[in-house]
């Protein structure tokens, strides 16, 4: 049975089949438990929905990972929910980083995301930005997934900050404003 406890001030408690009946959805479960998840949503229409992938192909008690045959974890998760524009965010960084506040007196906590579908792509960018989060594009799930895939992925647990630049540079007719870099925090 689902719980009806909120986890946080902008959340709020709903069934499975009613959280799956939003526009946009959130995989948030132990790998092991995914093919379970998905099958507690009964069958529904997965066509046009934005699903935001978190999980990770492994998980308690034993921390085994799971054998993709090759694919990213999120292109495993495609197949579970076809029809839905899958976006992979929100899986590198620990729960602990993810509940603090993303802005810090250095700059802006960044979030990974990976997917196929510019309209969601732009909807989850802009919920990212909105909440305080720098998002950084890291292309299509085959590739991008692949970054920040854990375990085996360069980016997970890497605790990045987004600085901004004011500078401008100039090259010919051309001008670049908000240059930016990323610096690891410590």
């Amino acid at each position: 049975m689902p719980s009806r406890r909120a986890s946080g001030p902008y959340l709020e408690p709903a069934t499975v089949r009613e959280a799956v009946a939003q526009d946009i959805a959130v995989l948030a479960v132990p790998w092991r438990d995914l093919p379970a998840a998905v099958k507690a949503t009964e069958g529904s229409d997965w066509g046009g929905r934005i699903v935001i992938d978190t999980t990770n192909p492994l998980g308690p008690p034993d921390f085994k990972v799971a054998d993709l045959g090759g694919r990213t974890s999120s292109e495993v998760v495609a197949d579970l929910v076809p029809g839905a524009r899958l976006v992979k965010a929100f899986n590198t960084l620990t729960p602990a980083v993810l509940g603090a506040d993303p802005r810090t007196p250095a700059g802006r906590r960044v979030i990974f995301l990976s997917g196929g579908h510019a309209d969601a792509y732009d909807r989850i960018t802009r919920l990212i930005e909105h909440s305080g989060w720098a998002a950084i594009d890291l292309g299509p799930l085959a590739t991008g997934g692949r970054l920040q895939q854990f375990p085996g992925g360069p980016l997970p647990t890497l605790k990045l900050l987004q600085l901004l630049a004011q500078s401008l540079v100039v090259s010919g007719q051309f001008a670049v404003a908000g240059v930016c870099r990323l610096k690891a925090m410590e």
